[in-house]
């Protein structure tokens, strides 16, 4: 070290260090690839804190929360469980006032689900309050109940049993 000081201040550059020899604003192929490296590395620690409940399988506040982003509405828009709730909170199974369903929407007993779904969207077409400008509340209110209950196999099951 003292040698190379001597020889430095002699006027040998020769003996510089790598880092004395080169300009100040160049960048090896070395030190690209050890910065690329770090950024990779800084990347996926990123990547795997954000995606950390996931990976682990945990449960957070949103999981446990009830947002309105979290809803599937075109499911809900078809099957509600309303009917279930009032099933369990004394409603009655086999109601004598029971709606006939297949009425409502103009099916044979042992139509098919293609059938009705295509019949219920032939009536809500012509009955939606949007586009009769009457107040048909009520009876899309009736059609939506009776698809409701005869698209889902079980309920429909369900209500066959009941009519019988």
């Amino acid at each position: 070290m003292l040698l190379t000081g001597i020889l430095l201040a002699a006027g040998g550059s020769w003996m510089a260090p790598v880092w004395a020899q080169r300009d100040e604003g160049t960048i090896t192929p070395e030190e690209t690839m050890i910065i690329f490296a770090i950024f990779i590395v800084a990347v996926i620690s990123l990547f795997l804190y954000l995606a950390r409940h996931s990976i682990r399988r945990q449960r957070t506040e949103y999981d446990d929360s009830n947002y309105d982003s979290k809803k599937n509405r075109d499911y809900e828009k078809y099957h509600s469980d309303w009917q279930d709730d009032y099933q369990e909170y004394g409603g009655h199974k086999g109601a004598p006032d029971e709606p006939d369903y297949y009425g409502i929407l103009g099916v044979p007993p042992d139509a098919t689900p293609h059938v009705i779904k295509s019949r219920y969207r032939e009536m809500a077409k012509e009955m939606h309050p949007d586009v009769s400008g009457e107040e048909s509340d009520t009876d899309m209110a009736r059609i939506n109940e009776a698809y409701e209950v005869l698209s889902d196999e079980r309920r429909r099951a369900e209500y066959d049993r009941r009519r019988e």
